[in-house]
């Protein structure tokens, strides 16, 4: 496989990219800060990896046409790609600065999206090619400790929804990755519960919804059940919970 990752320098997407080039596939990495690309290239090359990469700030939406050009060309064509950029909100602050909830709603969101549907361009001209992105179980229902990042998330699987009803007949596959808590740097200051897993772990996960080119794919499995029991709470009992 080849395969372009958005986002590149994140722990889950380093986990995600081991995976791959254990199984022989190329790479094409975007990132934002050019120390940690390096690092992180060298680091692939180093297990074996055929490993290309380019500094971007995928905010800048205007690019994404260009950098996924540059992937093609580098590559010489690409079969997936792989959204893996965003940041965690911090909710008080968001309640605080609507700019800051703005803010990150163009990275968790806009800039997801417009990265995908450059991608969905060229793979509809081409018959083929999966689409991955990475949403959170947080999209699933807004709880007072997280909404602002949680609506973002959810605006970004309703629009990988749309997505996939409009590419299903092009045999492009799109795959919403509803990851749920993971032991990263960034979440290294929440609390751990029994419901964090590793970035290994979900690296595993992410890399065989790739491969088998799922639809709603949740990251590790038994969020499923968490999440089908949270969406089924009636609102009249869910508004007094405090989550």
């Amino acid at each position: 496989m080849k395969l372009v990752v958005a986002g590149a320098t994140s722990a889950i997407a380093v986990a995600v990219m081991r995976e791959a080039v254990a199984a022989g596939d190329s790479l094409y990495l975007l990132a934002r800060d050019e120390k940690k690309l390096e690092a992180v290239v060298a680091d692939l090359r180093v297990r074996g990896g055929q490993v290309e990469g380019t500094v971007a700030d995928l905010d800048d939406l205007s690019r994404h046409p260009a950098l996924l050009e540059e992937a093609r060309r580098t590559l010489g064509g690409f079969d997936a790609l792989l959204v893996a950029h965003g940041v965690l909100t911090d909710q008080q602050q968001a309640q605080a600065d609507p700019t800051v909830f703005a803010r990150d709603v163009q990275t968790n969101f806009v800039s997801a999206a417009s990265l995908a549907e450059a991608a969905a361009r060229l793979f509809e001209a081409g018959g083929r090619g999966t689409i991955a992105v990475i949403t959170s179980v947080a999209g699933d229902r807004g709880r007072q400790s997280n909404y602002a990042y949680g609506a973002a998330k959810a605006g970004l699987s309703a629009y990988l929804s749309g997505l996939r009803n409009r590419l299903a007949a092009a045999g492009v596959a799109v795959v919403d990755l509803k990851v749920g808590m993971v032991d990263t740097p960034m979440t290294a200051h929440l609390p751990k519960g029994p419901l964090f897993a590793s970035a290994s772990t979900v690296g595993r996960g992410i890399y065989r919804a790739l491969q088998r080119r799922g639809d709603v794919v949740y990251v590790p499995w038994f969020w499923a059940g968490v999440m089908g029991v949270i969406r089924n709470i009636p609102e009249s009992v869910f508004k007094k919970l405090k989550l």
